[in-house]
C-alpha cells in the first residue's frame, strides 16, 4: 500500500520545475535547460520503481509536506505501474535528446506527456497508469482512491 497523499505531493514537486523549465525551453528554443532536469526524473522514477517509494526523493519530500494529513492507502500494483510508466517516458524523452539529438518538438512532446500525466495526477488524482494496468495486467487495480480505478476487464470497481 501506498500513501496517496505523498504520492500526489511527489508529483506536484516533480510537475512544478518540470513545467518551469519546458516553458523556458520552448521559449529559448533549446532543450539544453531540460537536461539536468529530466536526469533528476529519471532517477527519482527508478529509485521508486526499483527500491521503493522510500528511496525517491520526491515521495520523501511529499511524505513529509503531507504528514499531518490522515493517510489514504492505495494499492502499490497499479501505482507502480504507473511509476513503470513514468520511468520508461523520462527515459525516452533523454535519450531522444542526448545520445539521439532528437528535434526539440520531439522533446518537447515527450516532456509534454510526462508533465500532463504528473498535473492528472496531482490535480485530479487520475492515474492514466492505473487504466493502462487494468487493460495490459492480469490482476486488476486494487484499492483505488475513491473507487476511481476501473477494474479488469473495463468495468469499474465498487465505491
Amino acid at each position: 500500500m501506498i500513501n496517496e497523499r505523498a504520492a500526489r505531493a511527489g508529483a506536484g514537486l516533480l510537475l512544478l520545475p518540470g513545467l518551469v523549465l519546458y516553458v523556458t525551453a520552448a521559449h529559448q528554443g533549446s532543450a539544453d535547460v531540460l537536461k539536468p532536469f529530466g536526469a533528476v526524473f529519471v532517477v527519482d522514477m527508478m529509485l521508486r520503481v526499483l527500491l521503493g517509494e522510500r528511496w525517491a526523493p520526491s515521495l520523501v519530500l511529499g511524505g513529509l509536506i503531507v504528514r499531518r494529513q490522515r493517510p489514504e492507502w492505495v494499492g502499490a500494483r497499479q501505482k507502480r505501474f504507473a511509476w513503470w510508466l513514468g520511468y520508461g517516458l523520462g527515459l525516452t524523452a533523454c535519450l531522444a535528446t542526448g545520445l539521439l539529438q532528437a528535434p526539440l518538438w520531439v522533446t518537447l512532446a515527450l516532456c509534454g506527456l510526462c508533465l500532463s500525466l504528473l498535473f492528472l495526477e496531482t490535480a485530479f488524482g487520475i492515474w492514466v497508469g492505473c487504466a493502462l494496468q487494468s487493460r495490459l495486467s492480469r490482476h486488476a487495480p486494487t484499492n483505488c482512491p475513491g473507487g476511481a480505478c476501473p477494474s479488469h476487464r473495463g468495468t469499474r470497481s465498487a465505491p
